[in-house]
């Protein structure tokens, strides 16, 4: 899965894909390996500032209706990386597949019941609280199944929630939602313990998106601090999830992370 960030102010690739430069930077995605794109307008980063629903639609939209358009023979599925209801049913409209809800469906109340009425793919992230505050809310006590066990049981309560609104189970993806109220090693920790993750009571048999794509805790770990230059450390983290059974990666740099993949699929999926 291809990042498009149609947003000025995303922690990596922020203002790059200039609707000028839109069409060969989708060309290039695809002629590199990318099945899938996600098209997102509201950066989700800590201290983001939010824009209007009514902006962020005015960002996906185009993008989308470009890839619908231009690439009308590749087979490539979209995806629109929103915890809005509006934005994603807009998006739907124009051509997208799949709603990437960071908040699993909790920040808009109308969220999943939105899907379910579109007849679309959700994925649910992992995520406590909102961007601006998730990172404080990383504390997963032991006496409550630590770490994992916190992450599982309440991805368990998301997919209930999916499925109470009325969205079939096939059509669920989840993501463990690394960075997103974790920090640190814990971000680490879920690399370790993907495949305990997909084989807890209530989520097994459901695809997952694995999303480490330059993240902070990759400079933590390599003492690289620009996110365009921790691609090293994101492959590692790519070929973990694959070992650890991911489905779908979420990255930026499309290239060298399609050799990744087929490397460690090679390795750990023969």
């Amino acid at each position: 899965m291809a990042i498009l960030n149609m947003t000025p102010d995303s922690f990596s690739d922020g203002g790059q894909h200039a609707s000028s430069g839109l069409e060969s930077t989708i060309q290039s995605f695809l002629d590199a390996g990318a099945t899938m794109i996600d098209v997102g307008g509201q950066s989700t980063a800590p201290r983001t500032p939010q824009v209007s629903a009514e902006e962020e639609i005015g960002r996906v939209v185009p993008a989308i209706k470009m890839i619908r358009d231009k690439f009308s023979q590749r087979d490539v599925l979209i995806s629109v990386d929103t915890y809005r209801a509006t934005v994603a049913e807009a998006a739907v409209a124009a051509g997208a597949d799949i709603v990437n809800d960071v908040s699993g469906g909790s920040m808009d109340p109308e969220m999943l019941p939105t899907v379910a009425r579109l007849g679309s793919t959700i994925c649910l992230m992992h995520m406590r609280g909102t961007p601006a505050n998730m990172s404080s809310l990383n504390e997963y006590p032991e006496s409550e199944g630590g770490l994992i066990g916190g992450i599982a049981k309440e991805l368990v309560g998301r997919v209930a929630a999916a499925e109470a609104a009325g969205i079939k189970r096939w059509r669920i993806v989840l993501d463990p939602g690394l960075g997103f109220a974790k920090v640190g090693p814990q971000n680490v920790d879920v690399l370790r313990h993907l495949e305990e993750l997909r084989s807890w009571p209530g989520l097994q048999g459901l695809p997952w998106l694995v999303g480490s794509s330059r993240k902070s805790f990759i400079g933590q770990v390599t003492g690289v601090p620009t996110p365009k230059e921790r691609i090293w450390g994101t492959a590692a983290t790519v070929a973990a999830a694959v070992q650890g059974g991911a489905d779908v990666v979420r990255v930026h740099d499309v290239k060298e992370m399609a050799q990744v993949v087929a490397m460690a699929d090679a390795i750990w999926r023969y």
